[in-house]
């Protein structure tokens, strides 16, 4: 019972991995049907907020947290700059890329998120010591990777070139079929979109600190996200047709991206943050790249390139660095947090004693 307690995060992660995948391989498939990425994204934030709200009241209405109108501004332009922004380039990216992209380009979200950090003055760059040489290094690692997958080709994977034919819907939705010039426009985007998720993650931290529940924290964020992509999406989609939704597959991807990846995974993803800490989950995160290309290649039938397979080695490999040099320097932090209590508990000792 104890050995099956202590694989439970591990089963947790690889789970999540999964259902990340799933997320990429679903709006793939639904945004490729014909199914506009800014009504999905409404429709997307709309199912999250209703999975989401029950939680938030039942289980945390004993929480006494005030929602001030200057809280409830901040909440609003980080939901506009993170989630809207993020979540609306994403979807739109992925229409001219493919979910494999989509998966790899995730990765280069620690390194910058650190970048952004050291420009807000928010992170320092030790170069002194061997985990801030690190960071720097795998920042520009990941990045680099994301560059090579994005736009370095090279010759097809053999193994690949075995694949029948499929029919034109299917092959349609594949990233070859798309021009060099939408490959790119999609790739900036895609980078973009991470970028502007990062933003968003930068901002929780003070906001967490000012209003610390978290449930009604994201709802609040999803409800807002929804209502600004609303707009957003009335603008751009403004024929009704576009909004029509059926009992299929454009359905089953909201349903999927809204309830089982906002409202579960959320839940799976801070359990396993509070029994094995943060670096612990960030490893799992190639694994949904993995999962994605292995899946695209035989449903969508998505040829792989050696340039996909540099690109994804580096990406890893700059993940890893930064993650490493992070914990690192957390450890680092805690010896000398200890370190400075014990003086005091020294000195308190000295001075009680004379």
């Amino acid at each position: 019972m104890i050995a099956m307690g202590s694989h439970k995060p591990y089963v947790a992660m690889l789970f999540i991995q999964f259902v990340y995948a799933g997320m990429a391989l679903f709006s793939k498939a639904a945004i490729a049907k014909g199914m506009s990425p800014y009504v999905f994204v409404v429709y997307r934030q709309a199912c999250a907020s209703l999975a989401l709200a029950p939680f938030a009241f039942f289980l945390e209405r004993k929480k006494d947290v005030p929602l001030t109108y200057g809280m409830l501004c901040k909440i609003f332009l980080a939901s506009l700059c993170g989630l809207t922004l993020s979540l609306n380039l994403y979807y739109e990216a992925i229409d001219f890329t493919s979910a494999t992209f989509a998966a790899a380009t995730t990765n280069t979200i620690p390194a910058i998120t650190f970048i952004m950090a050291v420009f807000l003055g928010m992170e320092s760059i030790p170069m002194k010591h061997l985990h801030g040489i690190a960071k720097v290094l795998g920042s520009i690692v990941g990045l680099s990777g994301a560059m090579v997958f994005a736009f370095v080709k090279g010759p097809a994977l053999k193994f690949m070139d075995g694949h029948p034919g499929t029919e034109k819907g299917m092959s349609d939705s594949s990233a070859e079929h798309r021009s060099k010039g939408e490959w790119i426009k999609g790739s900036l985007m895609m980078l973009a979109a991470n970028t502007a998720w990062s933003l968003w993650l930068i901002f929780q931290g003070p906001i967490i600190k000012q209003y610390p529940a978290k449930l009604r924290l994201t709802t609040l964020q999803c409800f807002f996200s929804c209502i600004q992509s609303a707009v957003l999406a009335a603008v751009v989609e403004w024929n009704p047709s576009s909004w029509k939704l059926a009992w299929d597959l454009n359905l089953l991807s909201i349903t999927y991206c809204g309830v089982v990846v906002t409202g579960i995974t959320y839940w799976l993803q801070v359990w396993a943050i509070e029994k094995k800490g943060p670096v612990f989950t960030s490893m799992f995160t190639p694994l949904a790249l993995i999962i994605t290309a292995v899946f695209s290649a035989f449903l969508w039938k998505e040829t792989l390139h050696w340039g996909s397979v540099g690109g994804t080695v580096l990406l890893v490999v700059g993940l890893y660095g930064v993650l490493w040099g992070k914990n690192r320097e957390d450890g680092r932090s805690q010896t000398n947090e200890q370190r400075q209590e014990s003086k005091e508990e020294i000195m308190l000792e000295c001075i009680t004693h004379h």
